[in-house]
């Protein structure tokens, strides 16, 4: 049908969440845009819509012709890995259809949350023949003056969220995501992403070239092994969803917005998907696996901790002193080791070997079935090349034919999560963060480390699994400050489906037993997660539930003394008892309190400079 009414109506069409809480309005001009309020307020001020093909623009010049009534979407499913094993959502959906002076037509639909909003694009008009979405129009307004915590965009999404209130700080005035912000002079936050990415989608970024408070959804251009700008599909077409995660910061790290939107389960069966906690080698000596005896010294640790895996780092290929690869898969199934296999993804860094068995299908197919027949739980694959459509494909195949021959799998150097992992839930984690490893690399995370470890819980955690390859006592290349408290809440705090533990067997073997226990059966996944208190930089306290047990972690992200404080009335009523591990007399040791909890009181643990904490409440 086509609407024929007064331009008041027309402009100004509604989309509100299930609480009465989020609105989104959408202005339905012939230059469509859309605003966000919460409570009443606006978290997103006035801002554009539109899609952009090469052969034809789909964003001013828009005639209105249909617009949906309000459809109720209900949702329920279950994560493997992530802040809850079951999920549940409720929103509102909306579809506003459209079409161009061309005759051709253009759907924005719209789904308005509890704790978030997400608008896509469609084109359902069908055609055979490949069309090339170059880009669009859609820019995020923000008013002057907002403090903001944004990545500057690098392919492998490896920098530092830092604070700036001027849209100041990236060269290239590109940005990754997840983009947070929090509204002036409210407690209101916003963080921006995008969610469910298919083989005819590329990974989005913002760009505020023009202007510092408007930011441009921006996508791919050229490079120099592969030339296309955008995406190429045939019709009709469906763009990634756009997410706005909106609330007091305790709704940001709770939200499972970016799964809630994104393709459910597409595997068959997932009974043989488990994650669990890995003991890694590269961090301690910046090198791989190609030494087999030092391999070895991983398998066992891993045996004596109870962690039910050891990775296998690069150059295992090359494995000598006293076995190779074959050697050491079937030493790890003498202990009850299961191994997780580093692969190169074959597009960049081709020094680091095995770099040319994955990219070719028929060569991956191969490499899996001699993984399936070694008996090879996982694969690391690291060095993506970008954001470009042809690495989305290969993303979802390594994805899918993984998951044929029954491996996990872990994404290094790539991009950050849109949603995959509830839709091949045998995606465990990803890197796609500026992680402990960075100490092998430059001296810089030694004095930003804390900072920007309390900031990860509230930007890149929250779109999904992280591996930051955390909790280290001991230095590598370049030391760390932060004290052995911090560390150990590294492994609450950081949500991650292969939590990979970095240091060397040596130095875990040196903790105190109270620690070292507590890392033998930290979980890895999750049945509930809740923020009780924090602020980007500054300090954070999570509290994560398996079964009937709540684990908390605390940091204190700054360079003085700081008290953190738990609130036990978010997470259980009544009495409750705790084991507390938190910093001893200096940063190298602990102080082990067993606390009644009575339910009335407040609990306040104070912390060094750069500290922390681990309670573990029953």
């Amino acid at each position: 049908m086509t609407i024929e009414c007064a331009s008041l109506f027309c402009n100004a069409q509604t989309v509100q969440s299930p609480d009465g809480n989020l609105k989104v309005v959408v202005h339905t001009g012939s230059q469509p845009s859309f605003s966000i309020s919460y409570k009443g307020r606006e978290v997103l001020p006035v801002s554009s819509l539109g899609v952009i093909r090469r052969d034809q623009s789909f964003a001013a010049g828009l005639q209105l012709d249909d617009v949906s009534e309000p459809e109720v979407i209900k949702d329920t499913y279950q994560m493997l890995t992530g802040k809850r094993m079951n999920c549940s959502n409720t929103g509102t959906q909306r579809i506003f259809k459209f079409s161009n002076s061309n005759h051709q037509h253009l759907n924005i639909v719209f789904r308005t949350y509890n704790d978030g909003v997400a608008f896509r694009y469609e084109f359902p008009d069908h055609s055979d023949s490949l069309v090339n979405v170059t880009g669009e129009s859609t820019t995020y307004l923000l008013p002057d003056s907002t403090s903001r915590w944004m990545q500057p965009y690098t392919p492998a999404y490896e920098d530092f969220y830092s604070l700036n209130n001027n849209g100041a700080g990236s060269k290239d005035h590109e940005w990754g995501l997840p983009a947070l912000y929090k509204v002036k002079n409210d407690s209101t936050w916003v963080l921006i992403s995008e969610a469910n990415m298919s083989e005819y989608n590329c990974g989005a970024r913002l760009n505020n070239k023009e202007k510092p408070n408007e930011y441009v959804v921006t996508y791919p251009g050229a490079r120099d092994s592969f030339k296309q700008v955008g995406v190429m599909t045939p019709l009709p077409w469906t763009s990634q969803w756009h997410t706005f995660i909106i609330g007091p910061l305790r709704n940001i790290v709770s939200s499972t917005l970016i799964t809630d939107v994104s393709a459910p389960n597409k595997l068959k069966e997932t009974d043989w998907i488990r994650p669990g906690a890995v003991s890694w080698i590269y961090w301690a000596y910046n090198h791989g696996s190609k030494d087999y005896k030092r391999t070895v010294e991983y398998i066992d640790f891993a045996k004596e901790m109870g962690w039910p895996y050891a990775l296998i780092d690069w150059e295992w290929d090359v494995m000598t002193n006293g076995g190779n690869i074959s050697d050491a898969i079937r030493y790890a199934a003498s202990k009850g080791v299961k191994v997780l296999l580093w692969y190169n993804s074959g597009t960049s860094w081709l020094g680091a070997t095995p770099a040319d068995r994955l990219l070719d299908a028929d060569k991956r197919r191969k490499e899996f079935t001699w993984l399936k027949e070694m008996g090879v739980s996982g694969i690391k694959v690291d060095f993506f090349a970008g954001d470009e459509q042809d690495m989305n494909k290969y993303y979802i195949e390594l994805l899918k034919d993984a998951a044929s021959y029954h491996l996990m799998v872990n994404f290094h150097g790539a991009t950050v999560p849109r949603g995959w992992a509830r839709t091949y839930p045998n995606l465990m984690t990803t890197e796609a963060v500026y992680g402990a490893e960075w100490y092998n690399n430059l001296p810089v995370l030694t004095d930003k480390a804390a900072r920007h470890n309390t900031t990860l819980p509230f930007t890149r955690n929250v779109v999904g699994s992280m591996d930051y390859t955390p909790v280290t006592f001991s230095n590598s290349q370049h030391p760390h400050i932060t004290s052995f408290g911090h560390e150990l809440a590294l492994s609450v705090v950081f949500e991650s489906g292969f939590q990979h533990f970095a240091d060397k067997p040596s130095s875990y073997d040196s903790l105190p037993p109270v620690p070292k226990d507590f890392l033998k059966h930290v979980p890895v996944t999750w049945d509930d997660t809740q923020l009780l208190d924090g602020y980007p930089g500054e300090k954070v306290v999570i509290a994560r539930r398996k079964g009937k047990v709540w684990y908390i972690g605390g940091l204190n992200g700054k360079d003085t003394t700081q008290d953190l404080v738990i609130n036990l009335d978010r997470i259980k009523k009544g009495k409750a008892t705790l084991q507390i591990i938190m910093d001893g007399k200096d940063d190298h040791s602990f102080n082990v309190k067993n606390v009644s909890y009575t339910g009335k009181e407040t609990l306040s643990i104070k912390c060094l400079p750069r500290g922390g904490f681990v309670a573990v409440v029953r």
